[in-house]
């Protein structure tokens, strides 16, 4: 039997784990999109807690994404708080890039025209209406590039979370590949199945780009 009639045979176990790397990816980005959201309106208000949070953000930055899945997985047991992989690794990705969309956000906001908020409030609405009617929208259109790079990168840094035992799409690969000794053949299927993921997230943005267009918030 041939390498790749292996891994054929072992399909199974692969789509498992792209299942598992679907709603894993789904579910964090989703999440950790309305967690930047609120972070960004947060950054808005001028409260004591808004230091706080501009330095987590910061700490957020500076931590490298593994160090934090290794302390929510490894770590939070000897504080009597014990997760399973699963759930440390969806609240490290949430968490992590929160901070980084949030960051985003406001980066975009500092530009953003004050011309349009005070008309907007000129028209009665009030500040979280402003905020979700006509900064939100603007900010997701002009910073589609940079998000689009956010995906990509969580992305893959699911595939970090086979360290902490999350049974994902890396996971699977190696298993495969250590049971039939068919890394080259494993992998290169996992590969080109991210691929196709990222391919689908580059149309999406494309779309988001054109609907943005429509809507009058940039060219095309």
């Amino acid at each position: 039997m041939s390498e790749w009639a292996i891994v054929w045979e072992a399909r199974g176990a692969i789509l498992d784990g792209f299942y598992n790397t679907l709603i894993l990816f789904g579910l964090s980005v989703t999440l950790a999109f309305v967690l930047g959201c609120a972070f960004a309106y947060w950054l808005e208000t001028r409260n004591p807690a808004t230091l706080a949070l501009r330095g987590f953000i910061n700490c957020m930055r500076m931590l490298p994404f593994l160090i934090l899945a290794y302390l929510l997985y490894y770590g939070l047991p000897s504080l009597g708080l014990r997760l399973n992989a699963w759930t440390a690794g969806l609240i490290a990705l949430v968490v992590y890039y929160g901070a980084y969309f949030g960051e985003v956000l406001r980066g975009a906001r500092l530009v953003l025209p004050e011309g349009q908020v005070e008309a907007a409030k000129a028209h009665g609405f009030t500040g979280f209406k402003v905020f979700r009617r006509i900064v939100l929208p603007q900010l997701i259109i002009k910073t589609r590039p940079l998000m689009g790079n956010l995906l990509i990168l969580c992305l893959k840094d699911t595939a970090f979370l086979t360290i902490i035992t999350v049974q994902e799409l890396t996971a699977a690969a190696n298993s495969v590949q250590s049971t039939y000794f068919v890394p080259m053949e494993a992998f290169v299927v996992v590969i080109l199945l991210y691929w196709l993921i990222s391919i689908c997230l580059e149309l999406a943005l494309k779309w988001a780009g054109r609907f943005g267009a429509k809507r009058g918030f940039e060219h095309v």
